[in-house]
């Protein structure tokens, strides 16, 4: 299967996610993914990895959790939208 068929299934189906949610294109957001499947399948065929196409895939995932991991911990979004977490899961803190 060609590999750029398969580096653009999540970049599109992430877009579209965002637009049925959101009703709204962004596409600073669309074109990040793509850029960070570039840099790390650039990195790994340097290395000269096997499977280059999943370890891709998988990387560029674990890239984007940590990324916004480090976001919503830097930017407190915890204890920015607790109130609005009580409200919409009906949380009771002691």
């Amino acid at each position: 299967m060609n590999y750029w068929f398969l580096y653009s299934v999540t970049p599109i189906l992430g877009f579209t996610k965002n637009y049925v949610k959101y009703k709204q294109v962004n596409f600073k957001i669309f074109a990040r993914t793509p850029l960070v499947y570039v840099i790390i399948d650039s990195i790994l065929r340097y290395y000269r990895m096997e499977n280059i196409i999943m370890w891709t895939l998988i990387l560029e995932r674990w890239f984007f959790f940590y990324y916004k991991i480090m976001i919503a911990y830097l930017c407190d979004h915890y204890h920015r939208k607790k109130q609005k977490y009580i409200q919409k899961y009906n949380l009771h803190y002691l």
